[in-house]
């Protein structure tokens, strides 16, 4: 009981790095920069390496290096040959995404945390699933934005702690280079993972 109490009494300390891995699931959708009208969602998974730089025990530097799949559903395709659209169409697209953020620590342990920084995006492929068609030559190769997130860590061990987030993005770059009007893709993800 006592090593229990202690570890939960476990703070990090100015110049401490810590490691991340975690998996997580969510939404996926993009908003339509006119008339700010959201699309239908679809559920994606995320897979993330952190690195977390302590400055003090309240605030810290996070990077991550993040497999992000994104998307959206009730989208449309027009053939050019025929001028028939077809709607109805989920775009699935995969990224890697490096977010970078200001980590600030509270509660009285510093267990709970706030992040907020910019994030980019590298687009590794694109396309219309229904339809097996690759989108990726009409799409943006890189998406930027802003990520945030709020999370608690539960120490296992010394050195070991298990971690519970919600993170979301919110992208600032047209999806598709040619359409009209702009559309910015955004993510939500509940995420768990292992610190040390």
């Amino acid at each position: 009981m006592v090593g229990a109490c202690s570890l939960t009494q476990a703070q990090v300390t100015k110049g401490q790095t810590e490691f991340g891995l975690g998996i997580g699931y969510g939404a996926s959708y993009v908003t339509e920069g006119g008339s700010g009208q959201t699309s239908k969602s679809i559920g994606v998974l995320n897979v993330a390496a952190s690195l977390d730089h302590y400055f003090s025990d309240r605030w810290s530097l996070k990077a991550k290096v993040v497999y992000d799949k994104k998307g959206w559903g009730n989208g449309f395709i027009t053939d050019l040959s025929t001028g028939k659209t077809v709607t109805g169409v989920q775009y699935n697209y995969d990224y890697i995404t490096v977010p970078v953020m200001a980590n600030w620590h509270f509660g009285k342990t510093r267990n709970w945390y706030l992040n907020f920084g910019p994030y980019v995006g590298f687009l590794l492929s694109a396309e219309a699933k229904d339809f097996n068609l690759d989108v990726k030559p009409y799409s943006a190769t890189t998406d930027a934005g802003l990520a945030v997130g709020i999370g608690v860590k539960i120490p296992l061990s010394e050195k070991l702690k298990f971690f519970v987030e919600y993170d979301g993005q919110s992208g600032f770059v047209n999806v598709i280079k040619s359409a009209a009007n702009s559309s910015q893709m955004g993510r939500g993800s509940f995420n768990v993972g292992l610190n040390f």
